[in-house]
């Protein structure tokens, strides 16, 4: 089944431009669009998206409140900050506000095309410099003695950038089991997206590279 997408971007020419180019890749689809946060809010129960592509700056609801209530309303659905707007500020609050990814405007459409792909397997996707800001401003985040021995193993991989089933796979357990421990990860330390649990490994020292796959 090809990786179901939502678009949600106020400029009809973007929206087009990402419907198009998106739909060259088989194992993608644009099952939809919207003008802002409130239309994307409707849509996601509608459309069950995997993936939405997200921008900030929008009338209505901006991409930010609309991520925090997709996210809190649907945690199965990931969300991509697509924008033109590369500010710590926001970096930090769309990332707190549950995306598992930031990424500019100017990304190469093979690299969008990757990180939709990794978004839906639950891999952490940022541009190298989103990352830098990042590892940089976000403040420290719970201790580790809440998790159990099973979810830090789960935590290290989910940080290595390993997909879920990559994840299942090394510890010889379900997708559906990793999807239950990452849930249990991100309640636990009170984060909203697999980013931020992913800088917690980092900071906490569980492992010692940053949370990212670079793009190219």
């Amino acid at each position: 089944m090809p990786i179901r997408i939502l678009i949600v971007d106020d400029h009809a020419v973007v929206r087009q431009g990402l419907r198009m180019f998106l739909g060259l890749d088989a194992d993608l689809e644009v099952v939809g669009e919207a003008t802002n946060g409130a239309r994307a809010l409707e849509l996601v129960p509608r459309l069950q998206p995997d993936v939405v592509l997200m921008d900030l700056l929008m009338p209505a609801m901006d991409g930010i409140e609309a991520t925090r209530a997709i996210r809190a309303a649907y945690p199965d659905v990931e969300i991509i900050a697509l924008t033109s707007v590369l500010e710590d500020a926001k970096v930090t609050e769309a990332i707190r506000a549950g995306a598992i990814g930031y990424l500019l405007k100017d990304t190469e459409a093979d690299a969008l095309c990757t990180a939709i792909k990794a978004a839906a397997a639950g891999q952490v996707q940022l541009s190298p410099s989103v990352a830098a800001r990042l590892m940089r401003e976000a403040p420290p985040l719970p201790g580790p003695e809440q998790l159990t021995e099973r979810e830090n193993e789960a935590l290290r991989l989910l940080a290595a950038g390993k997909s879920n089933k990559e994840i299942a796979a090394a510890l010889a357990i379900t997708e559906k089991t990793v999807k239950a421990h990452v849930s249990h990860i991100l309640a636990k330390l009170g984060v909203a997206s697999r980013t931020q649990a992913a800088l917690y490994a980092v900071q906490a020292g569980l492992v010692a590279a940053p949370p990212v796959r670079r793009t190219p």
